[in-house]
């Protein structure tokens, strides 16, 4: 099987790469500013809101699946245009489509989101998940859809950002729930979508809900750093547009899935 990474330089990106060229698939994975570095990826260059570019390579490359995960805060076209040129070239080629989305596009509530829950989006980067989303499926409405959360693991900007916080550098909200996941463990699961027929949405985030300040207590404990430090504040005091208590029910997924989901607590013990 031939797989293409779209967006093969970001964390994700990579760890997929990285996963499949492991399963013996042919990867071709694609940049536009940074390198991919997985041994055995096929690297090309592409710029994701270029649509003729988009089709050119999906026509060259003839992939059997095509992993969506080209992303830019604060950049529409990147994020929901390049969304629906990936998703308009691999229905061309009559490739298996499997496209990441984001908790980003819910605004927040008391209680957990199922998977085929709408979006609400609160703000301009929510609302281009969202966008992209909507593309994706009216241009194949087989392709399988996955909704995750904060991706942990090596090089992630999340745990930095726990980090400067720490330090004193930045501030994590106190009361901004996620469900952060393993990007490891995120690849595997859209790996293992790429060999199923499932079409529609799918939760696929970590079992525990820590708030961005909890977050930075469990890397401080595990990092040895002084939690002191740690600068926090809180979304709604701020008056901030931003999703708060966004925690993703991903049951479906961990019943479909043979990829365990561990908890961020795990993840980060010391």
């Amino acid at each position: 099987m031939r797989v293409l990474v779209v967006g093969g330089s970001g964390l994700l990106g990579r760890a997929v790469c990285s996963r499949a060229v492991d399963a013996g698939l042919s990867v071709v994975g694609t940049f536009h500013s940074g390198l991919i570095g997985v041994p055995g990826v096929d690297a090309r260059r592409l710029d994701v809101t270029d649509r003729p570019a988009v089709r050119a390579l999906v026509a060259e490359v003839r992939p059997d699946a095509v992993v969506g995960t080209p992303y830019r805060y604060g950049d529409w076209a990147v994020t929901a245009d390049g969304a629906a040129h990936v998703a308009l070239a691999a229905a061309e080629a009559g490739a298996r489509l499997v496209h990441v989305s984001s908790d980003a596009l819910h605004a927040g509530r008391p209680t957990p989101y199922p998977d085929d829950e709408p979006p609400t989006p609160v703000h301009a980067y929510g609302a281009a998940k969202a966008a992209a989303e909507t593309a994706v499926r009216a241009i194949d409405p087989g392709a399988a859809l996955v909704r995750t959360s904060l991706i942990l693991g090596e090089g992630s900007k999340q745990i930095q950002l726990c980090r400067d916080a720490l330090a004193g550098r930045a501030v994590l909200f106190s009361d901004e729930l996620r469900c952060p996941i393993d990007v490891t463990d995120l690849a595997d699961a859209v790996l293992e979508l790429v060999v199923s027929s499932y079409a529609g949405l799918l939760n696929v985030a970590g079992p525990d809900a820590v708030s961005r300040a909890e977050l930075g207590l469990l890397v401080a404990e595990r990092e040895g750093l002084d939690p002191a430090g740690l600068k926090t504040a809180t979304g709604a005091a701020l008056g901030l547009s931003r999703p708060l208590d966004v925690r993703l029910d991903s049951a479906r997924a961990t019943d479909l899935l043979r990829t365990r989901l561990r908890g961020v607590r795990e993840l980060l013990a010391p």
